[in-house]
């Protein structure tokens, strides 16, 4: 898989193959000398800080520099830095160029990741340790349907402290993902009878497919500077919004809003379905509370590890207006979908505090990005907007009118992977013609951020 790296404050580009991990970085920072992308005279980074970096052992890359060293493509010296000749090599006569491989970016701005590279493993790793050394044996049989006690009490501490969620560990549901509990949700309000399920006019349409996929017809809301507009909810199932933060607009729920979507679900009994998606990301005050806190009885909180942790854990949950819990297991097929010892990691890693220090030491580094990035927006494309509030993991770029294309078709061009605002929108939505750029700041790695925000600016509009 190919991964930018950074030797000093210069991106760089390795693109390792298969056959083993010091060979394949072997190759790559061979072929990254022989094409130029490491200059004559570059100093390499330490064989300790790429290992850190790379996340392998630092005896592979002592072992991959000494390969290259012997074939002359690197020179070392006692007590001095390993180094690209002044002179580069020339590769033998006829060597063929390694194919790239097509379709893949050099810069990854997509929103809905975090910086992967991030991820505390090594006190994920201490947690799953104390989890499993202190877990009955009942936990490796399979599970309570509703996810492993040690979780949700875990989380209904959590969330009650830092999201002002009202939660019980009995009415909450753990998932394998916001996509998974919605899917859920999903069969549950077919299975009462609805048939529409009102939506914001931006959003995922993933999520839309899965409603779709259960029957459901998604009927988009208006929506203007103060948010979503709940005027025009009347005999819907249910409402799925994203209030603490819009995805991906950027901003929150008006305070008036909320008690209205509210009044609405106590006035008819639909559902609110309350997509906190990065909730714990607000970098100049404090995150507005959860929804759910307003009605429990009518509200389902949903969140997730994969934008504070990491996607691949798939780890979610759904706090569950009470009486909800057996429709949503019948649904469920009663089966606990998510790895019991991955639970019982995240619970400790909850109740030890490193969550929180992990959410704060992320919510530093994203900060900075959010704060790089406007900066350079107004020194270098002062026609181009920041939009939103200062939170989560990305921002859209307000572009001059007409110019969302073309600016799109100059990122290809460089390589850069971001989205249009267009590609949000729901087909039906009728709103204001919007020319913007949603540009995931959390995705690249730390090394790969500055070279990411150069490109990204090659593309912008001066």
């Amino acid at each position: 898989m190919a991964k930018p790296r950074a030797t000093f404050g210069v991106d760089l580009h390795l693109e390792p193959t298969g056959g083993g991990v010091r060979r394949g970085l072997t190759d790559a920072l061979r072929e990254a000398v022989r094409t130029g992308r490491l200059a004559p005279g570059t100093r390499l980074p330490s064989s300790r800080a790429l290992a850190a970096d790379l996340g392998v052992a630092r005896n592979t890359v002592a072992d991959a520099y000494a390969d290259l060293v012997a074939e002359g493509w690197l020179t070392a010296r006692q007590g001095s830095a390993t180094r690209v000749p002044d002179r580069t090599v020339v590769p033998p006569a006829g060597a063929p160029p390694r194919p790239r491989e097509p379709g893949r970016p050099t810069h990854n701005l997509v929103p809905g990741t975090p910086d992967l590279a991030s991820f505390p493993r090594a006190q994920w790793l201490k947690a799953a340790r104390r989890a499993l050394a202190t877990a009955p044996y009942q936990a490796l049989d399979y599970g309570d349907p509703r996810g492993r006690i040690e979780l949700r009490t875990a989380l209904a501490g959590y969330l009650s402290r830092a999201r002002g969620v009202r939660a019980d560990p009995e009415h909450i549901l753990v998932c394998a993902g916001f996509s998974h509990g919605l899917r859920l949700l999903g069969a549950v309000l077919r299975a009462r009878g609805a048939r529409t399920v009102a939506v914001e006019s931006y959003g995922l349409d993933v999520h839309w497919n899965l409603l779709a996929a259960a029957g459901l017809r998604t009927v988009p809301l208006p929506f203007d500077e103060r948010g979503t507009a709940p005027g025009e909810l009347t005999d819907q199932g249910a409402v799925l919004l994203t209030p603490a933060h819009q995805f991906p607009m950027g901003g929150t729920l008006h305070r008036d809003r909320r008690a209205a979507v509210v009044e609405w679900a106590r006035r008819t009994g639909g559902l609110v379905v309350e997509d906190d998606y990065d909730g714990e990301f607000r970098y100049d005050r404090q995150p507005v509370g959860a929804l759910q806190g307003l009605d429990p009885d009518h509200v389902v909180h949903a969140g997730t590890a994969s934008k504070s942790l990491a996607p691949g854990l798939r780890l979610g949950w759904l706090v569950l207006p009470p009486g909800l819990m057996e429709e949503v297991l019948a649904a469920k097929g009663g089966i606990d979908s998510c790895g019991s010892l991955d639970q019982l990691t995240l619970a400790e890693f909850l109740v030890s505090g490193a969550y929180d220090r992990h959410v704060r030491a992320a919510r530093l580094r994203y900060r900075r990005r959010r704060d790089a990035l406007v900066a350079e927006l107004a020194r270098r494309a002062p026609r181009v907007h920041a939009t939103g509030i200062a939170a989560g993991l990305h921002v859209v770029l307000r572009l001059p009118p007409g110019t969302e294309q073309s600016a799109l078709r100059a990122a290809a061009w460089q390589g850069l992977a971001v989205h249009g605002l267009h590609r949000y929108q729901h087909p039906e939505a009728t709103v204001e013609r919007r020319d913007a750029l949603v540009v995931g700041y959390g995705t690249p790695p730390d090394h790969a951020w500055s070279g990411a925000l150069e490109a990204l600016c090659a593309v912008l509009p001066e």
